[in-house]
Order: C-alpha cells, then sequence, then structure tokens
C-alpha cells in the first residue's frame, strides 16, 4: 500500500523569498531554564504526563577545520511551557535517558538523529518514540523538511534564526538565545500536531 501524499493544500516546497514574506512567530509562553535539582524535579513532573514533547538541541559553533563540540542545551517543549537544559549546569544525563527512553512520550522535531547521536557521546541512552518531522514529510512527497520549511509551509509562519550560530556554552544565555531555543522546540511541538490532524502520523 502506497504512502498517501499530502492534502492538496498543502504546498511542497517554498522559496526564501516567499518565506521572508511570512510573518515572524515566536514562541510567546513561559520558559524555563533549569538551573537547580528543584527545578529539574518541577520539570520532570511536568514532563512525566506530556503525550507529545518538543525536542532540540543546540551546540556551540565550529568555525574552523578540526573543531567539534558536543551539544551543551537541550530544550523540551511542553503544552504548557518550554524548559531549556544547560548541561554544563546540572548532570542531567539521567532525566534525559528516562525521557528520550520513555516509549510513552513521543519526542519530536526534525534531524533528531543527529541531536541523539551526539548526546549519546555524553551518556547512555536508548530511545523510544522519536518521531522525526522530516522524515514523515518526506515520506508524504514533501521535498523540503528543515524546521524553518516546514513551519512555513505547514503553520504559514516564519521562525527567526539569527541565535543560531552563537555560543551555546556561554554560562548565562541572553534573551535572544533563550527565545530562539524555546521556539525551535515548540515549533516542533506545532508542527507534530499539525501532522497529526493531517493523519500523517499513521506510519511515524
Amino acid at each position: 500500500m502506497s504512502t498517501p501524499l499530502l492534502p492538496a493544500e498543502y504546498r511542497r516546497a517554498i522559496s526564501s523569498e516567499e518565506i521572508v514574506r511570512l510573518p515572524i512567530r515566536r514562541y510567546e509562553g513561559e520558559v524555563c531554564v533549569v538551573a537547580t535539582e528543584d527545578e529539574l524535579e518541577r520539570a520532570m513532573a511536568d514532563i512525566r504526563q506530556e503525550r507529545v514533547v518538543g525536542f532540540d538541541t543546540e551546540t556551540r559553533p565550529a568555525f574552523h577545520k578540526g573543531e567539534d563540540y558536543l551539544p551543551c542545551l537541550v530544550q523540551l517543549a511542553t503544552a504548557h511551557r518550554v524548559y531549556l537544559w544547560q548541561l554544563q549546569r546540572l548532570d542531567f544525563s539521567q532525566a534525559l535517558a528516562e525521557i528520550l527512553g520513555n516509549p510513552d512520550i513521543v519526542k519530536t522535531g526534525v534531524a533528531l538523529a543527529g541531536d541523539i547521536g551526539q548526546l549519546k557521546r555524553l551518556f547512555p541512552l536508548e530511545p523510544a518514540a522519536v518521531v522525526d518531522l522530516g522524515h514523515v514529510a518526506r515520506r508524504h512527497g514533501n521535498r523540503q523538511t528543515g524546521l524553518r520549511n516546514l513551519t512555513a509551509l505547514f503553520l504559514g509562519t516564519r521562525i527567526p534564526k539569527g541565535a543560531r550560530t552563537t555560543n551555546w556554552s556561554v554560562p548565562r544565555l541572553t534573551p535572544a538565545q533563550i527565545g530562539y531555543a524555546a521556539t525551535d522546540a515548540w515549533a516542533g511541538r506545532e508542527l507534530y500536531l499539525c501532522f497529526e490532524k493531517l493523519g500523517l502520523l499513521a506510519d511515524a
């Protein structure tokens, strides 16, 4: 049985010029930068109740040949707020292994194999219930599978990327970094819910 294509009202490609003309949308809800054990416990209590969480990581950019950095930030978006976990501040390994390995909580986003592969360099991890939206879109005939392209095509908005190449290993994130990181995780969750309504996740 062949995989159905996207509904006719959804396009399969969009140009950079068209994306620029779309309205910018950023995550405007609560963001928690988890910095203490108590904050981590509260975050875990929230996340454990979720059916779907948006998931992403950020890594210090490498500008020179031979540079290689590990993830320094993990973002998890629930229905109520986005949690930012700076990996150098606390030992999040047990909590992340629990969440990413929980078969009852969908972890969703774009290009997640790379994120999970990098986290595996930091601590043991057996992922379960991970849904890569880029793979889902590709199976349904979409030619553009990046987070920003999918957000433009399916949600009709443009998410900014200005903070993408900033130094994510800094001890204190800037407001621009916090907004960027939270928006990426939130957008992944919103796209999942959109795909779910469209019936695109049956084989995910």
